[in-house]
């Protein structure tokens, strides 16, 4: 019953300011076939409240290297798909293409 913009602020916030400290992060989304992770993860540019994980923690790392001074930043990321066994990279090229 929480909107993405709820979750973001409350849940992965803290994770990404994080990373803006140098730290890794990881957010893993689990649950059900149909359960939402990937609309939550993904979400929809309009309206702003239901604007995707993804979207915002982007928009969260790049604003504060805008901040920044004297500082360097090297910027990696993967969303990754594991369904029945197979790992699939969704960031890649071909994201039907099963990652060893």
């Amino acid at each position: 019953e929480h909107s993405t913009e709820q979750i973001y602020n409350e849940i992965v916030y803290p994770l990404v300011e994080g990373v803006t400290e140098g730290y890794n992060g990881t957010i893993f989304a689990y649950g059900q076939t149909g359960s939402g992770k990937s609309f939550t993860m993904q979400g929809v540019v309009e309206p702003s409240v239901q604007k995707g994980i993804i979207p915002r923690a982007f928009e969260h790392i790049f604003e504060s290297m805008q901040c920044a001074e004297n500082a360097k930043f090297l910027v990696r990321a993967s969303y990754l798909e594991i369904y029945n066994e197979d790992v699939r990279d969704l960031l890649g090229a071909d994201t039907k293409q099963k990652l060893e």
